[in-house]
């Protein structure tokens, strides 16, 4: 279903697009960055945070490591600056990189087993199925930040994964 290098592609795709927004957060005024747009997660720092969440989230599952004990409901307002939000992009995308890099063919087979406390039920799903999950999740919600930030007539760096420095 995916390779190892897939996870690596991605990983290192994922910290890109991370630091080019970690840009673009910290050059804008507070107001927009906290205006509701309408968005699931309602202003582009709600979705930060909850895309935050989730990668926490789903890597804490692939290496066991620490995860936000925060719900759903509130993932959308983790950090209170985005200086600290930004520093701890840095760590997680180091986090998510670490993990690609060690990741091997066997890791990305079986099932994964998890309780969602979000929805009070327990999950089997495949390994794979669960990695592609947590990728597919960021390139979403940065999708959708990205929307937001040109409909504020910023101009985020470009997203193709052709034009990754390196790739």
């Amino acid at each position: 279903m995916i390779t190892p290098e897939y996870c690596r592609a991605m990983a290192k795709y994922n910290a890109w697009q991370n630091k080019g927004l970690i840009a673009v957060v910290q050059a804008m005024d507070e107001e927009d960055l906290r205006a509701d747009r309408g968005a699931f997660f309602g202003s582009i720092w709600g979705t930060l945070n909850h895309l935050m969440w989730g990668d926490a989230r789903w890597i804490s599952r692939f290496d066991g490591g620490k995860f936000y004990e925060v719900t759903i409901p509130d993932s959308t307002d983790m950090f209170p600056t985005p200086a600290v939000w930004a520093a701890e992009r840095f760590r997680l995308d180091g986090r998510i990189k670490l993990w690609a890099e060690k990741v091997h063919a066997i890791d990305l087979v079986g099932d994964l087993d998890w309780h969602s406390a979000s929805m009070n039920r327990d999950f089997s799903k495949p390994k794979a199925l669960c990695v592609m999950q947590m990728f597919n999740h960021q390139t979403h919600h940065r999708g959708q930040i990205h929307a937001m930030l040109t409909s504020l007539g910023i101009k985020p760096q470009d997203t193709d994964l052709p034009f990754m420095p390196e790739a």
